[in-house]
């Protein structure tokens, strides 16, 4: 057998806060983490995941990731591989553990580091890309990985193998066309709510120069400003450059719509713009803000949220996580769920590792489940992408797809050493501290 014989756990933090990268107006202090896990075979094989946090919260998620231990240590991983829908049943349905949410929450985050680390491993066994490996299985396979339960009002497994099965021809132009001009991408860069008007209006110019057709903004702590920022963005981007506005949870329903409503019906789109648990708010917001859609996911629990949320039509845009929900498999259930609906998918990603993970996803997505770039693209922050092996590339506002073996999820040895939560030498103050360095 060639079990799992190490698993190790890491609180890596970067101080971005000092700079206000990722400040927004329910984070005004980030500082952008990972709850990391690296699990290990006596063959010298490694798989990398983690969870992305903001700073104190990796106390917690580091914690729930020990308390998998003793399932991860139990798994012989020759048998764990070949078949990742069990693996996926057996840590999410520890019914003590599954009390914590159930099927949400920290617990439910933790096992998404865990389970991707295992695809990662995975992906690096078979020497591909995690998105080739994913879009090089059959629809049987791919639905064997998915938990059904609580879903099959609105997709059943027959279903979800037709939407399969008809993307399966054009799987190979697809990849090909994928290897070829990438996959389009859209920044936040410029957006954050901590920026003055002049670092704003410079970074909005270089994301127009470097080919990006659109921009987020940050937005919600103050209406006037707000319109005024947009005002600017806009002035500084030119006609060809589409803007998004991201609210991450600020307002209630009827403040939502007010503030919407007073920025203009030629947004992008509004995201986040009331809690993410909301799914009859979202809904009121979607129908009353229209023609502009509503965009969420980033911080959706789970399957049923995102099931309810397409139901409902409280959003037009479905951003999933790589880290929020339980991992690969919970995100592909989330990826059908959005082929169903005709829904268009533009993955959250920014923080520290969340291109280089999600990225993978949106791509199989691509090649294997939706088999359109239509309305679609990928969240890019230029932040911190120094720190892992196999670092995302965007050329002239598309990322290009990955060809390196594994899921993008492995940092640096010297990062992960560098910026350990407290002990590493920038938090004890050995070292000046550079987050880009």
């Amino acid at each position: 057998m060639a079990g799992v014989v190490r698993m190790a756990t890491s609180d890596l933090r970067f101080p971005t806060s000092r700079e206000l990268d990722g400040s927004d107006a329910m984070n005004p202090d980030p500082d952008y983490s990972a709850a990391y896990v690296t699990l290990g075979t006596a063959a010298g094989e490694e798989g990398h995941g983690f969870v992305f946090t903001i700073g104190r919260g990796n106390d917690v998620v580091c914690a729930a990731l020990e308390a998998l231990r003793p399932h991860v240590l139990a798994l012989d991983m020759d048998a764990a591989l070949a078949d990742m829908g069990s693996v996926w049943r057996r840590l999410v349905h520890d019914s003590q553990l599954r009390w914590l949410g159930p099927e949400k929450g920290v617990m439910h985050m933790a096992i998404g580091a865990v389970v991707n680390a295992l695809w990662d491993l995975a992906a690096r066994r078979a020497g591909q890309p995690l998105w080739r490996l994913l879009a090089g299985m059959s629809p049987e396979a791919l639905v064997d990985l998915v938990d059904f339960r609580y879903l099959t009002d609105a997709l059943t497994r027959e279903e979800a193998l037709d939407l399969l099965r008809r993307a399966e021809p054009g799987r190979a132009a697809r990849e090909e066309d994928l290897l070829r001009v990438g996959y389009p991408a859209y920044t936040t860069s410029p957006g954050w709510l901590g920026y003055d008007d002049a670092k704003l209006q410079r970074l909005c110019r270089q994301a127009a120069a470097d080919g990006f057709r659109l921009v987020k903004l940050k937005v919600g702590a103050d209406l006037e400003d707000d319109v005024r920022r947009l005002r600017l963005a806009r002035e500084a981007l030119g006609p060809d450059v589409a803007v998004a506005v991201d609210a991450n949870q600020r307002w209630d329903v009827r403040e939502a719509i007010g503030w919407v409503t007073a920025l203009g019906d030629d947004l992008a789109w509004v995201e986040e713009p009331t809690s993410p648990d909301d799914v009859l708010g979202h809904a009121a917001i979607a129908a009353a803000v229209a023609p502009v859609p509503v965009a969420t996911g980033e911080q959706c629990a789970n399957r049923v949220m995102f099931k309810q949320l397409l139901q409902a039509r409280g959003l037009s845009v479905l951003q999933l996580d790589a880290t929020r929900v339980a991992g690969v498999n919970e995100n592909l259930a989330v990826l059908l769920l959005a082929a169903k609906f005709g829904v268009p998918v533009c993955p959250h990603a920014g923080g520290v590792g969340l291109c280089e993970a999600v990225q993978h996803l949106a791509m199989f997505d691509y090649v294997a489940v939706s088999g359109t770039l239509e309305g679609r693209m990928i969240e890019y922050v230029d932040h911190l992408h120094e720190h892992f092996v196999t670092p995302v590339e965007v050329v002239a506002g598309r990322y290009r797809a990955p060809v390196a073996p594994g899921a993008g999820t492995e940092m640096l040895a010297a990062s992960r050493s560098r910026y350990a939560y407290p002990h590493g030498p920038v938090w004890s103050g050995q070292t000046p501290v550079d987050v880009t360095a």
